[in-house]
């Protein structure tokens, strides 16, 4: 019997029963009133999404032509911008949060800034009301990069008292992504939303214009149903545990963290069938997030406790209340991270790394960056080299976790 694995993110697990043809079709609407804003707009992935946005704006101020993003993100947000014709600019981290400099982003703020992209990443609510007020400074957008973190809120006022409204909401424009291993998944998907009911319908229009393609909705549903049956602790062995463990024996970590992204991004809209799906798993994600969340709150203590173990928190403290796909650290040294995920990684424990580098020192992208790869991204290279992942899986169970405690301690 194949030893079971735990995946690298929290992802709610599909039941047979979700793959049913009929009924909870309107995922569009079900995302709406879970969420408690009057639409959404889904498309095919999140970076498919990402790509109406930007094409949204760039429609409505052809005169800007400059993305601002954190140093550190997902490659496909670069490749997204260079292939809407835009040019990229690097804004560094923090080094108290895993977020924008407010400093360095009112610096790159200009009269060609079109937008500024927060990002919440792994689930960690960035700050976008210093990005709304760093971008409308200038007549910019703000699209809040919300990939990784459906479901996380943010509280209205301190204290709480004032109620709570999404993270994705804040800025002009947000999106999520239920690709692979998120909190919902129909394999590949996206989900757009805007507050301004002007901006919604630009949206629509732009989305309205991307062609279908019965070859990549049928490849979609075909990975989808595979995607149902082996995303369990027994069926990762085949699926992601040898893929994983080639790429790391070949010493790729780019192809390991699956940061090998080529330039083409496939764009057409999301199928009926696989809204339905998402309608379906969408009556349970509540109820996995709760209980993602207590565990999370659990085991961050616990790891906190470790001298010089950092637990990443979310940058606007005391009022968000983010998701958990993993629980993040940051290590004293990059020669400490790199020895615990080299030792560690392939062996089915649930480590990962979000993203390998900073976007300018992956190398194969110098293409998308322009002249963005001058930008100075020292403290968001410092967060790179340190960081590492802990799933935070329902089926890391507590053997395995206390297995991780003691590595970590061990540094």
């Amino acid at each position: 019997m194949a030893e079971p694995v735990v995946p690298p993110t929290a992802g709610l697990a599909l039941r047979l029963s979700d793959l049913r043809p009929w009924g909870k079709g309107d995922l569009a609407s079900a995302l709406a009133q879970w969420l408690g804003v009057p639409a959404v707009q889904l498309t095919c992935s999140g970076t498919s999404a990402l790509m109406v946005a930007l094409r949204t704006l760039r429609a409505l101020a052809p005169q800007r032509d400059e993305v601002i993003v954190p140093a550190y993100t997902c490659p496909l947000v670069a490749l997204a911008v260079a292939q809407c014709g835009l040019q990229l600019r690097l804004c560094d981290l923090r080094a108290d949060a895993l977020d924008m400099d407010g400093d360095v982003l009112r610096m790159l703020c200009g009269r060609k800034t079109l937008a500024v992209i927060p990002t919440h990443l792994c689930g960690r609510v960035a700050d976008v009301a210093q990005a709304l007020e760093c971008a409308h400074e200038v007549g910019a957008y703000v699209i809040e990069d919300a990939a990784q973190a459906l479901g996380a809120r943010l509280e209205r006022a301190a204290g709480g008292s004032g109620g709570s409204e999404p993270v994705g909401w804040q800025g002009d424009i947000g999106f999520y992504s239920l690709a692979v291993g998120k909190g919902l998944s129909t394999f590949e998907g996206g989900v757009l939303l805007a507050r301004d009911p002007h901006l919604r319908q630009a949206l629509a229009q732009t989305g309205e214009q991307v062609p279908s393609s019965v070859w990549w909705e049928l490849r979609r549903s075909l990975e989808l149903i595979g995607y149902a049956a082996l995303y369990r602790p027994c069926g990762l062995g085949p699926a992601y545990k040898a893929p994983l463990q080639k790429s790391l024996a070949r010493g790729d970590w780019v192809e390991a963290a699956g940061d090998d992204f080529d330039d083409f991004i496939p764009q057409h809209p999301l199928g009926r069938w696989r809204q339905r799906v998402g309608g379906w798993a969408l009556q349970r994600l509540p109820e996995f997030l709760r209980l993602t969340e207590e565990q999370a709150a659990r085991r961050c203590a616990r790891l906190a406790a470790i001298p010089g173990i950092e637990v990443v928190r979310d940058a606007v403290a005391g009022r968000a209340r983010g998701t958990w796909p993993v629980i993040l650290l940051r290590l004293p040294t990059a020669a400490a991270r790199n020895a615990f995920i080299g030792r560690h990684w392939g062996d089915g424990s649930g480590l990962s790394l979000p993203f390998v580098h900073v976007l300018p020192d992956y190398g194969r992208y110098d293409h998308a960056l322009g002249t963005a790869r001058g930008d100075k991204v020292d403290v968001a290279r410092d967060w790179a080299e340190r960081l590492v992942a802990i799933s935070n899986s329902p089926w890391l169970d507590e053997p395995g976790f206390e297995k991780l405690l003691r590595q970590l301690a061990a540094l």
